[in-house]
């Protein structure tokens, strides 16, 4: 049975059950000599791409000020001119960047800063409202975000968003945002059929808020493009990863990461859809408020991924043998090499 539509939480807001995530079609920006992009991409192709997802009836997109240091808002508003009302508009604040030399210098929690993101996301994106604005401090102390999360208050009274959120996976942070903010809308953390959530989506469902999943795929594992040997080039964010990154390790799949790929791929697979649409599928039978946001980069990833947003969750036998094959994985020994990179760490302390 197919899923085209889900709520984002409480804010009345519907978009459809995928969404696509821009960070991969921002384009090169680094924090120093670290890539934070995924190396060089074609804006047009982005373009084209953006347009495709909306044709094939996605129309959550999902960015940040950050991404290409501003330059992915550029494209995605480019991308929506002239079909604006069509899509639902999702970005972030926190992070601090020089749009001139594409750099990253670091964080504000200010509420001047939030002030200025969301003039500067609102120019760039070409709009004049933000569908849904997200915190982008994942780790920041409930009192201070208290705060920011009061501003937001008067930016929808405003209009100047419709909604906002916090990208974090801290479930205490999470719950605390739930509990506390009139207008919580959603919580955007990672969730995918290699690693799941339950704490997290335990908190969306007591606080009614959207669950929006970051890394779906895995950042392409789940594709199944990548084996043992693929390398990925130094100039994209996974061929240089930083510690919070943990798929990949010296631009190589991360071997614990592809096992699991390996353990789960025929039960994914098992009607007739491709990895990548199985692991859509698997997040959609796990929870009735996830949105997962792949990442997309060409018109034929887009038409992949809608495919599967078309099929649906997973039957439940298939969804079952997932979690078996799984289960058994969790539960074996990992080789002392492994060890060090198992499980990944807590509280990423910066980007994406």
């Amino acid at each position: 049975m197919a899923v085209t539509t889900r709520m984002l939480g409480r804010s009345g807001i519907e978009v459809s059950a995928l969404g696509m995530g821009c960070w991969a079609i921002a384009g090169p920006w680094a924090e120093g000599n670290q890539p934070l992009g995924w190396g060089a991409v074609d804006d047009d192709e982005s373009v084209r791409a953006v347009r495709r997802a909306l044709d094939e009836g996605i129309t959550l997109f999902d960015t940040a000020d950050t991404y290409g240091a501003g330059h992915g808002e550029q494209v995605l508003g480019r991308a929506l001119a002239g079909r604006r009302d069509e899509a639902v508009i999702a970005t972030k604040w926190g992070y601090t960047f020089d749009e001139a030399t594409r750099q990253a210098t670091g964080e504000d929690a200010s509420t001047a800063h939030l002030r200025r993101a969301v003039t500067g996301s609102l120019r760039r994106l070409g709009t004049d409202r933000i569908d849904l604005y997200q915190l982008h401090l994942a780790d920041l102390p409930v009192h201070r975000a208290e705060a920011l999360f009061a501003v937001c208050e008067e930016l929808v009274a405003e209009g100047l968003i419709r909604a906002y959120g916090w990208s974090t996976d801290r479930t205490d942070r999470a719950a605390a945002f739930g509990h506390a903010a009139p207008g919580a809308a959603a919580v955007q953390h990672a969730l995918s059929v290699l690693r799941d959530a339950p704490e997290m989506l335990a908190v969306c469902d007591k606080y009614d808020l959207a669950s929006i999943n970051q890394g779906p795929l895995g950042m392409g594992l789940l594709t199944g493009k990548y084996t043992a040997a693929s390398t990925l080039p130094r100039d994209d964010v996974r061929g240089l990863a930083p510690g919070w990154l943990e798929w990949f390790r010296g631009g190589r799949p991360a071997p614990e990461w592809l096992r699991r790929v390996g353990a789960v791929r025929a039960a994914l697979t098992a009607d007739g859809r491709t990895l990548a649409q199985g692991a859509l599928g698997w997040i959609w039978a796990r929870s009735g408020r996830a949105v997962p946001i792949p990442g997309c980069r060409t018109v034929a990833q887009v038409e992949e991924n809608a495919a599967a947003l078309h099929r649906g969750p997973l039957p439940a036998d298939q969804f079952v043998e997932v979690e078996r094959q799984l289960a058994a994985l969790r539960t074996a020994a990992l080789r002392d090499a492994d060890r060090p990179h198992w499980p990944r760490p807590t509280h990423p302390t910066t980007h994406p």
